[in-house]
């Protein structure tokens, strides 16, 4: 038994030694942010804390039944092969005209106004912070493309988790992007890696700023955040508004369905094209992720013309078959006569033009 204690403690202190020497964690708000926190109603006992109280609550039984779905649960979780990146038209992406291009999951590069900015670029091969542990992405290592990318004017990052904010694409992104917009918090993990204080600007809900003739806001959330087991919900997450000449565009973060949705299509609606999550969700975390037909829902109350699905499509982090999110979202969407559009991984949709579904739904294809 002594023994058992004895190498329990070691484990512990290795743990430890571990996050605080590894880069991939981050660093954390400092005493004198956390006082400047304090003073927000959303940030009660030296953590950010949701509009309607939640926590992430489960027992023995919710994690058993986890490792048995891990076992014997849907088998088509994962794609039977390695997802292809479609060619991206470089041409178009660096042009003047309006359009948005998906990396999978919540990463993409939207140009509004000719400005090009990177939401929540994660391009890095495992949403963790170690390569051994870890959902590993469907497609190839996509980091490369951060080379073949124009000048990046502003990054967005919704919060801090893993297959959000990704260490090896900040690092190789830093001196490429002219800013950097944050939820309050996140701007420690940025700085850690090398990225200059002044080419930072943190944001709280509801906060506005303009951009290059842009106007950037970044709404309320009801999701969590955390890098390591000791700083959860030490960061704020949210989503974000882009306001252009002719593109008015919505994002909705990570989070779960709530009346937020309304407040912020009263405040920013209506917006031409909404990128809603909904796609790793389960009955265990609920308030955490939408299930796809809340997602519409939500892009319906956020008064959305075009809605795209996002946070599918790239790791595997819930324990529904992975092209379920999508399937049920068109089949929502059609019910609540809601257009939806589907692009390949690394597709470019251009924004002033005609939305639609494509003709053929590619990843039914890669699941044969």
């Amino acid at each position: 038994m002594v023994y058992l204690l004895l190498i329990l403690v070691v484990l512990l202190i290795f743990i430890l030694l571990f996050i605080n020497i590894s880069p991939a964690f981050g660093s954390n708000p400092s005493k004198e942010q956390k006082k400047q926190f304090s003073q927000l109603g959303n940030f009660v006992d030296g953590k950010f804390v949701n509009p309607d109280p939640t926590k992430l609550n489960m027992g023995v039984t919710d994690y058993f039944s986890m490792l048995e779905e891990n076992f014997s649960g849907s088998k088509d979780r994962n794609p039977k092969g390695q997802i292809p990146v479609f060619e991206i038209d470089w041409n178009i992406v660096k042009s003047e005209e309006d359009s948005l291009t998906w990396f999978g999951h919540s990463a993409f590069l939207v140009s509004i106004d000719n400005k090009k900015i990177l939401v929540d670029p994660m391009l890095g091969p495992v949403a963790s912070p170690v390569s051994f542990v870890g959902s590993k992405r469907y497609s190839e290592d996509m980091l490369y493309l951060i080379d073949e990318m124009p000048p990046i004017d502003a990054v967005l990052i919704t919060h801090d988790h893993y297959d959000h904010l990704d260490y090896p694409s900040i690092k190789k992104l830093k001196n490429k992007v002219n800013h950097f917009y944050v939820p309050l918090g996140v701007g420690a993990h940025l700085i850690d890696w090398g990225v200059k204080k002044e080419k930072i600007t943190e944001l709280k809900w509801w906060d506005e700023s303009k951009f290059q003739g842009l106007t950037v806001a970044f709404t309320p959330s009801k999701h969590f955040s955390g890098r390591g087991p000791l700083n959860r919900n030490s960061t704020l997450w949210g989503g974000w508004v882009i306001l252009g000449e002719k593109t008015r565009f919505y994002t909705s973060g990570d989070g779960g369905y709530d009346t937020h949705f309304k407040e912020i299509g009263k405040k920013y609606g209506p917006f031409d094209l909404t990128l809603m999550e909904g796609g790793q969700y389960d009955r265990r975390w609920s308030w955490v992720h939408m299930t796809p037909e809340q997602s519409v829902r939500a892009h319906l109350d956020v008064n959305g013309k075009n809605m795209m699905l996002i946070h599918w499509g790239a790791f595997t982090l819930a324990y529904h078959g992975w092209t379920e999110p999508i399937e049920r979202a068109i089949k929502e969407a059609k019910k609540s006569g809601v257009n939806i559009i589907a692009p390949k991984i690394g597709e470019t949709v251009p924004l002033d033009g005609e939305f639609s579904i494509p003709s053929s739904s590619w990843w039914t294809k890669l699941n044969k």
